[in-house]
């Protein structure tokens, strides 16, 4: 990672700076200053509830950073990832008010979800949809970096006196692990030797760099990740290459971050700019899983992918074919040289993140360490001390919920200031912890590859205890030794989690998911049916009639032309799972793709002659719980024309960017065959379409 080197040999590495273990929490509370539970955002909005804390809408009290800055003469942008919107609140419909460009951005290039598929991203510019263009070489991180730097450019040529605030933040490394193969390349073998000796080599680098204590202990591996010299030669072929495209995948994210950063020094405004590089909004995920995953919509479906099966289609690995995410020993190794990844908040290893601060004009001290405790929710004050603005009390007529960070400029020349961050809760899904002055207790509730928590919520077994100051890698649980000190510092969790609506924990997971086990508002409601016209696309799984678990019923007009029509008629989904209602020469079809693993197609036999018909396709639910199949039957103008078994269905999502569309198929396809994107529309008339379930 050049750039990430090259930057902090000319300003300062922070090696105890922490997120909140896990995405829209970290960039909640990055972007206001406040806690992620204060934000409402104690978790992503997919799996927001009623709970105060866990609402998934950014309040009014709890204004950007960005807007400050706006409304202090800055401009202000935002691209790449965003994720911060809630789910039910992504539709044509709005409220827009928690999107970007109603959260303090003059300008929004990027995507809206949680993860985005690299080569062909659901993108918006402000709140208009975006078509991406046809070019094989697309990759949105790219595209990304064009449009930010444009923006900086166009801006400063406009405006040269008037500052900028830039919010840049890539899809990378987030799954899927998407990148050329080039990139991989450079990664040819490197991981070959596995991941425990990758975690030892890492440790021993991070020693040599100064930016871990000498003497630090590699902490143990979780007890579900195998030794690397127990797996088979079938798992280390694999497991060796979802790494090497992750390394590349980093590598690419890290040049891309590095063309902004030359053209600030070309526009010779990057010595006054203060950039702030932080490696990531939390540990390496682990959601991958003992094997890793072709398409990472199986982990959100409870379905493990096999090794053989994926070791079969490994020469498209990381490719557009491909969903990708890496086996969890990796992200293991990864976060060395702590035990724990992404969601676990108890653990270094799930919310330290190395950052870089860099001002040449604002920061005498190059080249050198600071280890002083910091959170996500200290950058927003960090900035407005740079730019000499006070912490505003009223923001928009409303008064503000007090920044809880504080400014990191007190550590600039000072190596050795005392911590002014004292106190810090972690919580994600019952995964909790406090840290308070050197010292950090906490419960592993729940590992991120587990599908229930260990123990009850309200149960304090399992709860360790660190001297962080002696114990940089956490390897020396003191809670036996110490229970004094324990118990003093859970009375701590509980006495800090009210003031910031952490409580009640819900500790649930992929039931959260579902709006109605949730509790969450759902823009559906108890609707069973929807009437669709042509030109309605892009609807996220969250803004649509859901029809997993459940027996629907597609009714399609349409008019065919002379000659016949073929493309998509309606869709949701794509390549990684999905459904759709089309016509392929001339005839009628519906296919559910399952995870892209398995395909059922229920076609009719003859192709429709001109003129109007009506498409009908009943799918008849075997219940007996999620995921379940049923049987298909397709009719045209009332009359049954095929029917066919659908095998099984995805009990809990079809995609976190993907999405239902009319007429067209929008990024990548459910079914092959019938082009891509654009090229799927629909070449007949779709007067309109009824989706019924029951």
């Amino acid at each position: 990672m050049p750039t990430l080197d090259s930057l902090a040999e000319e300003g300062l590495r922070y090696n105890n700076f922490h997120t909140t273990a896990l995405c829209s929490p970290t960039r909640t509370a990055l972007k206001s200053g406040r806690n992620h539970h204060t934000a409402n955002a104690g978790s992503i909005s997919e799996t927001a509830t009623a709970f105060p804390g866990n609402t998934g809408q950014v309040p009014n009290n709890v204004a950007s950073l960005a807007e400050m800055l706006r409304l202090n003469g800055y401009s202000t942008a935002a691209f790449g990832k965003w994720h911060e919107t809630a789910a039910w609140e992504t539709s044509v419909s709005g409220p827009f008010v928690r999107w970007p460009t109603q959260q303090g951005f003059d300008k929004f290039y990027g995507f809206l979800g949680g993860e985005t598929n690299q080569y062909a991203p659901m993108l918006y510019d402000g709140t208009a949809r975006v078509e991406i263009p046809e070019d094989p070489d697309y990759h949105f991180t790219e595209d990304m970096t064009d449009k930010a730097m444009s923006w900086i450019r166009f801006q400063q040529t406009m405006t040269p006196d008037k500052p900028f605030f830039v919010y840049y933040a890539p899809g990378a490394v987030h799954a899927p692990h998407h990148v050329t193969p080039e990139w991989a390349e450079k990664y040819k073998g490197q991981f070959d030797k596995g991941w425990d000796k990758v975690r030892m080599e890492t440790l021993a680098r991070q020693i040599k760099l100064g930016i871990v204590p000498a003497g630090t202990k590699l902490d143990t591996k979780p007890e579900a990740i195998k030794d690397w010299d127990s797996l088979s030669a079938n798992e280390k072929r694999l497991f060796a290459r979802q790494a090497e495209f992750f390394a590349g995948f980093t590598e690419h994210t890290d040049k891309e971050v590095g063309r902004l950063v030359d053209m600030l020094s070309e526009m010779d405004e990057l010595d006054n700019t203060l950039f702030i590089y932080i490696a990531g909004d939390n540990g390496t995920s682990a959601e991958g899983g003992m094997n890793g995953m072709f398409n990472e919509m199986t982990y959100f479906n409870g379905i493990e992918e096999t090794v053989e099966d994926m070791l079969s289609r490994i020469d498209e690995w990381g490719g557009p074919n491909t969903f990708p995410h890496m086996a969890a020993g990796w992200a293991v190794a990864f976060d060395a040289p702590f035990m724990w990844t992404k969601q676990v908040a108890s653990n270094f290893g799930g919310t330290r993140n190395g950052m870089v601060i860099h001002w040449p004009k604002g920061i005498k001290s190059k080249n050198e360490i600071r280890s002083q405790f910091h959170h996500v929710i200290d950058v927003a004050p960090t900035v407005l001390e740079a730019a000499k603005l006070p912490e505003p009390k009223f923001v928009n007529g409303v008064k503000q919920t007090p920044i809880e960070g504080v400014s990191m400029a007190y550590t600039y020349e000072d190596a050795k200031a005392e911590d002014q961050h004292i106190t810090q809760y972690f919580e994600i899904i019952g995964n909790r912890a406090i840290y308070h002055d050197g010292w950090l207790a906490g419960t592993v509730h729940k590992a991120p590859w587990e599908l229930q928590p260990r123990r009850g919520i309200t149960n304090d077994e399992g709860w360790e205890l660190y001297n962080v100051n002696e114990d940089f890698s956490l390897s020396n649980d003191l809670a036996a030794e110490n229970p004094n000190k324990l118990a003093e510092m859970q009375a701590l969790f509980l006495e800090e989690a009210p003031k910031y609506n952490v409580l009640p924990i819900d500790d649930r997971s992929i039931e959260r998911f579902d709006p109605i086990q949730a509790g969450r508002p759902d823009l559906m409601g108890d609707r069973t049916s929807i009437i669709l016209y042509e030109g309605m696309d892009g609807m996220l799984e969250n803004v649509f009639l859901n029809v997993k678990n459940r027996s629907k019923t597609i009714t399609a007009e349409v008019t065919i032309p002379e000659g016949g029509a073929n493309g998509v008629v309606l869709a949701q989904g794509g390549r990684f799972g999905g459904w759709a209602l089309y016509m392929k020469d001339g005839k009628p079809a519906y296919t559910y793709n399952w995870l892209g693993l398995k395909f059922n197609t229920v076609m009719a036999p003859d192709a429709l002659p001109a003129g109007k018909a009506t498409i009908s396709f009943d799918f008849i639910y075997d219940g007996g719980g999620p995921g379940k199949g049923g049987m298909g039957t397709l009719s045209v103008n009332g009359k049954q024309v095929a029917e066919g078994r659908i095998d099984q269905t995805q009990p809990n999502m079809f995609s976190l960017d993907e999405t239902a569309d009319v007429g067209l198929d929008e990024a990548t396809p459910v079914v092959a065959g019938i082009g891509e994107g654009r090229a799927t529309h629909f070449t007949g008339q779709i007067d309109k379409v009824t989706l019924e379930v029951r």
